[in-house]
């Protein structure tokens, strides 16, 4: 375990009783939302990456039959963002609010990468100046060293080894990994490892241990995760991807905002992958649920049950199921199925409630390649009946685990500004 050292508490905070951003933190609520994948415009340091032009939000407007539709959304200021950006351009369909009810604004990754993981610990406070390993299209992506020594533990060999569509490299090999009972291994633009698995050859339980083996042998390469990936069917062309996913994330390297918050006994529950992307720290409850729907129903049900604390969320489906698989009409229905979900998740907010909307990263399907691209994140902060104003652009996602020490009372998080 990390040591968990951090700063005595401050006195209780004046503004609690007075309105505006002060809280009464033993009783207060924050709702965390990040929607995986959904960037609002490329990055200063976009071509960098590769990425120069990519636009997730953006480009999903234009390809949508009259725009976005997105009322709730636009009510709380998403159509305000692209203003504050160099180059900006307005949202089909989501025109900027005259008075927008969210606080309204954009973050610059200031971490290297644009990743899922890089990108989730940024947001809790943490920076990482040299980015995770990369590895190359191949054969072989891994070197042969590391590969050995996972088939021996494991007592099965390995296919594929190379950089992959996920959706892909099973319909190529499904057929003989069915046959011969080895691992489909696999990499992509990300630093990951990602071992496939038929779930009637390998246990989803087999594979996840196989993945626990591959994520020792990979710590030392700085891999930032390495990905179960059980699948189902029969060949030619007839598997698919279940819903079993398990990600095993490097530990992060220090203590980020919601150990803080575990520590002095505030309840932390976190919903999706977010256990795995915290390397399963952070939290004191933890519901590994695998879309978008099954996510917001576990937010719906915890915005009315869970008195204080906080409460993060990813949706996955943004960057699983549209991002990476470049469906643009895909991911626009998603977006318009979220909106509706935060319609109803509005009603059910407290007066002191708190809720965070941002993503990780960006995921353009109509960008070339299959892979993440490096973007703006928007970020809307909302509490009822409170006017929204420009937050401006943020230097870093760690604003918001700086706003949290504040919001909380806690000692001042060593990184970013505050928006509170």
């Amino acid at each position: 375990m990390h040591p968990r050292r951090f700063p005595a508490m401050r006195e209780p905070n004046p503004a609690c009783s007075a309105g505006g951003w002060g809280l009464c933190f033993k009783s207060m609520k924050v709702i965390l939302i990040v929607l995986d994948s959904v960037g609002i415009g490329a990055a200063p340091d976009a071509a960098d990456y590769g990425d120069a032009g990519a636009d997730t939000l953006g480009h999903i407007a234009q390809a949508a039959s009259g725009g976005l539709r997105l009322p709730h959304l636009q009510r709380l200021g998403l159509g305000n963002i692209p203003a504050l950006l160099p180059g900006g351009q307005p949202l089909a369909g989501v025109p900027p609010a005259g008075a927008p009810a969210a606080d309204y604004g954009a973050m610059r990754e200031i971490s290297a990468g644009k990743d899922t993981t890089t990108g989730h610990w940024e947001i809790a406070g943490l920076r990482l100046d040299e980015g995770f390993a990369l590895f190359p299209p191949g054969p072989p992506s891994f070197p042969e060293k590391l590969t050995a020594e996972f088939s021996r533990r494991t007592g099965r060999g390995i296919l594929g080894n190379k950089a992959a569509s996920g959706t892909a490299i099973i319909q190529e090999l499904g057929g003989r990994q069915m046959q011969t009972g080895d691992w489909i291994i696999y990499t992509s633009a990300d630093s990951v490892m990602q071992i496939a698995a038929h779930e009637e050859v390998i246990s989803p339980e087999e594979l996840y241990r196989g993945c626990a083996i591959a994520r020792e042998l990979c710590n030392p390469l700085r891999v930032g995760r390495v990905i179960a990936r059980p699948f189902i069917g029969r060949p030619p062309g007839g598997f698919e991807r279940t819903a079993r996913r398990r990600d095993f994330s490097l530990p992060p390297p220090e203590p980020f905002v919601m150990e803080r918050l575990t520590a002095i006994g505030r309840p932390v529950a976190m919903i999706g992958k977010l256990e795995d992307i915290y390397a399963g720290r952070g939290f004191t409850q933890s519901f590994h649920t695998g879309n978008n729907r099954d996510s917001q129903q576990k937010v719906l049900e915890l915005a009315a049950s869970q008195p204080s604390g906080m409460i993060m969320a990813n949706f996955i489906d943004f960057d699983m199921l549209y991002g990476h698989r470049r469906d643009a009409d895909g991911y626009a229905r998603a977006l318009e199925q979220t909106d509706a979900f935060l319609g109803e998740l509005l009603t059910r907010l407290r007066a002191d409630d708190r809720l965070i909307i941002t993503a990780d990263h960006g995921n353009d399907p109509t960008f070339t390649g299959t892979d993440h691209t490096r973007e703006y994140v928007p970020l809307l902060v909302y509490q009822p009946n409170r006017p929204g104003r420009a937050l401006g652009i943020r230097q870093g996602f760690f604003d918001i685990a700086r706003t949290l020490t504040d919001w909380f009372n806690l000692p001042p998080w060593p990184r970013g500004q505050s928006f509170a």
